[in-house]
Parts: structure tokens; C-alpha cells; sequence
């Protein structure tokens, strides 16, 4: 049984794309998650246990040592309102809060722990909502996976790290709300639409991040143009009523957006490393939006802020053209785009590509229906 700080994986748990798995590499992947997390999306795309193995001794070289908690420190943040704040964004406190969560869920369970802490209406949720989205989405990746194969001890180290993170998302998203307010045109109809038009309507928007930004979300864009792109961003809205629509809408969108800008003949096709991520943290949306437990309006508000910072994640990587008719065409003898799999579970990385690989496989089944 898994629990907050133990996980298990049988063969019936293989994710979203529900491929089938044996004993051997369900039990070998229980082993090596109490390491790497990374395993589960070649596991959920049908690994072997050999597959697992050699990936996990291909990375291991980059995992560090666990730090060990305060526990006087784990136990301060039971008064969350009163002890948080000095902690949140500083990752040498990222094993007390791992202490914290693995607590709480193991009192509350992961879903109750999600929702007071991530998905809730008061200031202290909508701070750690920010958390969540920073990092290039590296939180919420690790917060999906942990719901998707409702494994506890994943999502505390998703909390945990969400906690560690800075909080200028949910100052900019709070901005963007109260531009909202204000502006009396429609939501954006189209987020492809909106995307491929930046660079003609929108050209100091599109020219505001440079190479040398330090960070260019934040010191490019933000610096540069911020009252152009809170207005942009204040007509991406979500309305509960129309959550299944807007999250195959966003989930198309970033697999478009990151298959389209990869092209810029006449050189080798390369995904960015940075556009990505917006498509590997997609699929977090196709398992919450089933809880039960998490309000629509909340579902909606992170959706909301998914689909604005995709975009200005877009506007920091320069607005690359969007070539789409070099997208579409399909290699001769591929019938299936699954088909591919084995090909790219062989392919050494830090799982990155069977990543995208696997969120590819998601959005054409979402954009499908």
C-alpha cells in the first residue's frame, strides 16, 4: 500500500494512457521511485524492468543526497498562517516541509492536504498556487504525477517543492485579475489564434526578451512591456462552465506550440527546453479535473493561470514563428503515433523526451474526442 512516505506501483497502475504492465517492472519501478520519480512516465509509456534499470543507472549520478528534517521546524508549520511565511521559497527548508506534508497527508489524506493547501480560496492557497506554477512548471509536474498514479509520498515532495519556490506568479496573477475587472471586451476565443497573431499585432510584446535576461519572464518581458502583457493576459479567463473544453483547448495548444516553434529550416528540428514544459504538465489537468473533492471554480482558477503563463512563457522564448504546415506531415509506414514508443524509451536522457513523448500521445487523444 502506498503511503506518504513509501510508494507501490502494481501492474494495474500505468497512468493515463493505461498501456499494460507486468509484475516485474511494477515492482522493479517501487524500488527505484524511493530515488527517481522520472521512471514513471517509461513505466506508464510500457518499459520493461530492464528498461527501468538502465535508465535509473544512466541518472543516478545527478541525484543528491537527502537532507534529513527539523522536526521542530515540521512541527512550526502545523500553524501554517503563523509559521510559513519566513520558509516559503527557500529550498533549505525543502525537507521540513516534506516532514509537514507527509504528516498531514498521512492524517488527512493526499486529496484533503491538496486541497486546503493548493486548490482552496484564502491568500496562503493562492500563494502556494503561484509556487506551483514557478520553476517552468517542475512542482506541478511532480505534484501530477503523484496524483495521476495516487501515490502520497509524491505528492508531499510536489507540495514541497511547490513550497520552495518564489511567489511572483501569484503577485503577477493577482495583477491580471484586478486588469480583468476592468476590461470589458470577451475572453480570447482562440488561444492558437491569439499565439500566432503576437508577433504583427503585438510587436513590442513579442521583441521584449532578450538573450541576456537573467530571467526573461520576469527581467524580459515583465521589465519591459508588463502593461502590455497583464492586458493580454487579463483576457484569458476560464469560466467553470467550460472547464473540459478550455483544458483540451490549452492541452492542443501546447503541444502545437511546442511541435510547431521546433521548426526553423533550414536547420535540425530541436524542441525548446523551456516550451516543453508547458506540454509535460498538461496532462496534470486531465486528472484533477476528476476529483471530486476539488471545486470547479478552483479547477478553472488554476487552469486560468496555466493558460496565462503558458503564454507569457511563450512571449520569453521570443515568440518563435509557429510554422504549422511543417507539423502535419506524417512519415511514411507510421500508422500510429504509439507505434513510435519503443524508439523513444531507448533514447538516453534525463526524461525529458519520453516526457513529451507520452504528452503528445495524451493531446492527441484529448483533441480527438
Amino acid at each position: 500500500m502506498a503511503t506518504p512516505y513509501r510508494f507501490n506501483i502494481t501492474a494495474a497502475d500505468t497512468g493515463l494512457l493505461k498501456v499494460k504492465q507486468d509484475d516485474a517492472a511494477a515492482t522493479r519501478l517501487t524500488e527505484l521511485l524511493q530515488q527517481d520519480l522520472e521512471l514513471l512516465t517509461l513505466y506508464g509509456t510500457g518499459s520493461t524492468a530492464e528498461g527501468l534499470s538502465k535508465a535509473y543507472d544512466q541518472n543516478k549520478t545527478y541525484q543528491l543526497p537527502a537532507r534529513k528534517p527539523s522536526t521542530s521546524t515540521a512541527d512550526s508549520l502545523s500553524n501554517w498562517s503563523a509559521n510559513a511565511a519566513p520558509l516559503l521559497g527557500n529550498d533549505a527548508h525543502y525537507a521540513d516541509f516534506l516532514l509537514y506534508f507527509q504528516r498531514a497527508i498521512d492524517e488527512k489524506g493526499w486529496q484533503a492536504v491538496v486541497a486546503d493547501h493548493l486548490l482552496g480560496d484564502s491568500p496562503a492557497c493562492l500563494d502556494m498556487l503561484g509556487r506551483l506554477c514557478a520553476g517552468f512548471y517542475h512542482p506541478a509536474i511532480q505534484l501530477m504525477y503523484g496524483m495521476e498514479w495516487e501515490q502520497p509520498a509524491l505528492v508531499a515532495e510536489g507540495l514541497a517543492q511547490a513550497a520552495v519556490h518564489d511567489a511572483r506568479v501569484a503577485d503577477l496573477m493577482r495583477e491580471v485579475d484586478e486588469a480583468a475587472k476592468t476590461r470589458d471586451e470577451v475572453a480570447v476565443q482562440s488561444l492558437p489564434a491569439l499565439l500566432e497573431g503576437i508577433r504583427e499585432q503585438q510587436p513590442k510584446l513579442a521583441a521584449s526578451a532578450r538573450w541576456e535576461d537573467p530571467n526573461r519572464i520576469f527581467d524580459g518581458v515583465l521589465a519591459r512591456a508588463r502593461p502590455e502583457a497583464v492586458a493580454l493576459l487579463a483576457g484569458i479567463r476560464v469560466r467553470p462552465d467550460e472547464l473540459e473544453e478550455k483544458t483540451a483547448e490549452m492541452i492542443h495548444t501546447a503541444a502545437y506550440v511546442a511541435a510547431a516553434a521546433s521548426w526553423n529550416p533550414p536547420y535540425t528540428p530541436k524542441y525548446d527546453f523551456f516550451l516543453l514544459h508547458h506540454l509535460t504538465a498538461s496532462p496534470l489537468f486531465l486528472t484533477l479535473n476528476k476529483l471530486p473533492t476539488i471545486t470547479t471554480t478552483a479547477k478553472a482558477r488554476l487552469l486560468t493561470w496555466k493558460i496565462r503563463m503558458d503564454i507569457i512563457g511563450y512571449l520569453a522564448r521570443g515568440c518563435p514563428p509557429l510554422r504549422r504546415s511543417d507539423t502535419l506531415p506524417v512519415p511514411a509506414g507510421v500508422k500510429r503515433a504509439g507505434d513510435l514508443l519503443p524508439r523513444f524509451r531507448e533514447i538516453v536522457d534525463d526524461g525529458h523526451v519520453i516526457k513529451v513523448v507520452r504528452s503528445l500521445l495524451l493531446a492527441e487523444e484529448v483533441s480527438g474526442r
